[in-house]
């Protein structure tokens, strides 16, 4: 059911107009508040989408007149032009109102997405207490102290207990446990739907294509949908939308057009997921580029197959062994070599390879068998979004289960509405979407994020009342801190049951950041392990702390040295950076913090840093770097680091500070000083000397 005044809305007419049609088809509707039944919308759908409208129809007399060549300034084909596209639009608009009737009159109730009531689930709530979890199950708190003695825990009533060894004790009492979000439909990011196998059917795989800037991707993509173009439809198709859907074999295939691989992991930032397959584009002229060495990173920490597709195979210079062997070295060995990763050798531009990448992507899909139930109410993810000044947001999704239909109340994001117009990737309009469909849609109230999830509701007040809950929700964790694994509370997130601790490794050179690899990967307590998400040489960059949030990983840098904006950006999003320059240190500290037995430490505590842009060298002091004070302060008890092109050259003491010709204490912000450093003279032009303090803190 829906008011005269979003019937309007929904077909674009005026109040008017539709309550004129009312009275015409004899519905007695006397207001804007007036609610039509089902039975009524669809009567009215069948006279108000034959009325034409003149937008649609001046866009289809210009199309028709390019297409046919037709002069408009001519008065008699342009009369039969405008008789002719009145028909057709008229007929496009029967068969949508034809389509809607059939959808209104099959419109067989779907399963809700709300939890279903189970007696046999204890659901856990964090810091849950031993009592809590005694009289959710009914027994006494002293009964499960004992279960706990008995399994080597120590513990009274009022101790928190941690989600395994609930567990645990659930299972003797033939239940099971599950994390309280789970099971909250407001929460849907993290909330569990329960198909039974019967009624998931096969759905399409959606495939990410990713590598260097200049290796192909977008060739490939656009190769790929004007093959299929051609083999299956007379004409062409326009892609709307950065999203489209292929039938290659009888057999579809969506295909994900994203920006890039950081717009890729900022949307796993947000948990969203997708994505099936992963195809990394390599030009056979180019090679391994330090962008398809970052791409690779982030497809293996998304966790699906990883395809490769050597592309300029025929130009001079091709070396396709090249590329395998670089490849290779990344993790990702060929399996004609003894490896598990498909390769295929294509040239995206004379379009030869695409049948064998396809048929493998196709391979994989079956290998994985991809399912999802169409008959429940849809979810899945929002790919990108823009506001137009006449329909307001305009939103593209994935659909990834269930259908979304034209009419349904819909969340997305923290903002709700109702599914207005729909819209497949070839901008036809549609009354439902299955699965793995990507579509456009408007009639919701703001904007959302690449990246924000999606669900579908029976009724509008549901729908608005888990939109305002999502929004109170957001607002209130922009408030509070970050969930971010740091190392100060590694010790109570294994408790909770953290069983990997991800880190990226960045360090100066190579062999240093394969050494901090290799011990990190050793370190094991008590069946948890360090997973090195990726061990790269260089400075800590953007794209490390956004693989880092995606990941929740912690950053390791092994003698480099991150700037201020790269420090405010970590802080921003919640990473933690840890630095040294001792192996051992960083093993031991992590080993440490796994065990729960991380000492108070001292943590420097950047001071400020200058730049350093003239030498003069006496013989009595060494060498003298004129210098520009940055931001802070620069201090002469201070400790300091020289960084050249974000690697540390040297570590040591601030000797003395010169200001015109008087030695000073400290220097600010803004002010030239000369810098002497104890103990070292290897200073060039360009060099930051970025002093600090060791500052004692609190665990």
């Amino acid at each position: 059911m829906m008011s005269i005044e979003e019937y309007a809305l929904d077909v674009s007419k005026s109040i008017e107009e539709v309550l004129r049609k009312c009275k015409e088809l004899g519905i007695s509707a006397d207001s804007k508040d007036y609610l039509l039944s089902d039975e009524e919308i669809t009567e009215l759908d069948t006279v108000v989408d034959e009325m034409i409208d003149e937008d649609d129809l001046d866009e289809l007399i210009s199309e028709v007149a390019e297409s046919e060549k037709i002069d408009m300034d001519n008065t008699v084909k342009k009369q039969k032009l405008n008789k002719k596209g009145a028909q057709t639009v008229k007929v496009n608009k029967k068969e949508l109102a034809s389509k809607k009737k059939e959808m209104y009159k099959n419109k067989e109730k779907l399963i809700s997405n709300a939890p279903v009531q189970d007696d046999n689930v204890v659901l856990y709530t964090e810091n849950m207490t031993i009592g809590e979890l005694a009289d959710v199950l009914h027994v006494s708190g002293a009964e499960l102290v004992k279960k706990l003695f008995m399994l080597g825990t120590m513990a009274t009533v009022n101790n928190s207990i941690s989600f395994e060894n609930a567990e645990i004790l659930v299972l003797d009492y033939q239940k099971e446990l599950k994390r309280e979000e789970t099971a909250d439909v407001t929460n849907f990011e993290e909330f569990e739907v329960n198909d039974r196998e019967e009624d998931l059917q096969i759905r399409p795989a959606v495939v990410t294509i990713m590598g260097h800037v200049d290796h192909g991707k977008t060739t490939l993509l656009d190769t790929i949908r004007k093959t299929n173009v051609a083999l299956g439809e007379a004409g062409g198709i326009t892609q709307a939308i950065s999203a489209y859907q292929i039938i290659y074999k009888d057999k579809p295939i969506t295909f994900i057009d994203t920006p890039g691989h950081a717009a890729f992991t900022e949307m796993r930032a947000r948990g969203a997921s997708i994505t099936d397959i992963v195809i990394i584009i390599v030009a056979a002229d180019d090679g391994v580029m330090p962008q398809t060495r970052e791409a690779i990173d982030h497809a293996k920490a998304a966790g699906v197959p990883i395809m490769v597709a050597i592309n300029k195979i025929d130009k001079p210079g091709a070396n396709v062994e090249r590329v395998m062997t670089q490849l290779t070295e990344c993790g990702l060995t060929p399996e004609s070599w003894g490896g598990e990763t498909l390769y295929n050798e294509i040239s995206a531009k004379d379009a030869v390879g695409i049948d064998e990448l396809l048929e493998n992507i196709l391979l994989i899909a079956e290998m994985n068998s991809y399912k999802a139930n169409p008959n429940r109410y849809a979810m899945g993810t929002v790919i990108e979004s823009r506001l137009d000044k006449h329909v307001g947001p305009i939103v593209t999704l994935l659909i990834q289960n269930g259908t979304l239909r034209l009419g349904d109340p819909i969340v997305v994001g923290t903002t709700y509405g109702k599914v207005r117009t729909l819209r497949n990737d070839r901008g036809e309009e549609i009354t439902e979407a299955s699965p793995s469909l990507p579509v456009e849609i408007t009639g919701i109230n703001e904007t959302p994020v690449a990246g924000d999830k999606f669900m579908a509701f029976e009724s509008e007040k549901q729908a608005r009342s888990i939109g305002e809950q999502r929004k109170t929700v957001s607002r209130l964790k922009d408030n509070q801190t970050s969930n971010s694994v740091t190392l100060d509370d590694l010790f109570s997130k294994i408790e909770s049951g953290l069983r990997e601790i991800n880190v990226i490794v960045k360090a100066d050179v190579h062999g240093s950041s394969e050494a901090v690899k290799n011990s990190l990967e050793k370190i094991e307590v008590e069946d948890v392990r360090v997973k090195v998400v990726r061990s790269s040489v260089g400075a800590i960059t953007e794209s490390d702390i956004v693989l880092a949030k995606a990941s929740n990983a912690i950053i390791v840098g092994f003698n480099v040295r991150p700037n201020n904006s790269i420090r405010d950006y970590a802080k921003e999003n919640g990473v933690e950076i840890r630095l040294y320059d001792i192996i051992y240190k960083v093993v031991e500290e992590i080993e440490a913090a796994m065990k729960g037995m991380l000492e108070p430490i001292y943590e420097e505590k950047v001071i400020g840093s200058a730049e350093v842009r003239q030498l003069f060298k006496f013989s009595k002091v060494g060498i003298i770097a004129g210098s520009y004070v940055l931001d802070g302060i620069i201090k002469r008890d201070a400790k300091a680091r020289l960084i050249r092109d974000s690697v540390v050259i040297y570590d040591g003491n601030i000797n003395s500070i010169q200001r015109e010709k008087d030695s000073v204490k400290e220097v600010k912000k803004g002010l030239e000083c000369g810098i002497t450093v104890e103990n070292f003279s290897d200073i060039k032009v360009g060099d930051i000397i970025e002093a600090y303090e060791m500052v004692e803190i609190e665990r």
